[in-house]
């Protein structure tokens, strides 16, 4: 059974080039485009990995990472936050959140499906 994916970003052409690369590499994925979508979906579709924006309208990346793993049923759930803002302040934020990886924008996505693979043991 292949490793389900949920992207969550509110830009449509990150995730249709995300959600392409995620297919090609066998992970089923799923989108989201704010981060209240992202949380009904993480409580529905059980990623086992979320590729979180950090800016998107509703909740913030922030605060769906900080839900998910807050939540027993999601705290598994490997998070990878996404964001064109890369100071060091914004990468602690989201690793004391919870965040497994944070990768700053623009990236390349090798190294980001190999970061995912990683995280998930692949």
């Amino acid at each position: 059974m292949p490793k389900r994916i949920l992207i969550a970003d509110d830009e449509p052409n990150i995730v249709a080039s995300l959600e392409f690369l995620m297919e090609q590499a066998g992970f089923e994925v799923r989108t989201a485009a704010d981060g209240h979508e992202a949380l009904a979906l993480a409580a529905s579709f059980a990623p086992d990995l979320v590729l979180l924006d950090v800016m998107m309208p509703g909740k913030s990346g922030y605060e769906v990472c900080q839900h998910l793993k807050a939540d027993a049923a999601t705290r598994h759930v490997k998070v990878v936050m996404l964001s064109a803002k890369g100071r060091d302040v914004e990468v602690a934020k989201g690793i004391e959140l919870g965040a497994d990886a944070y990768v700053t924008k623009p990236f390349s996505t090798r190294e980001l499906a190999a970061q995912i693979r990683a995280l998930l043991g692949e």
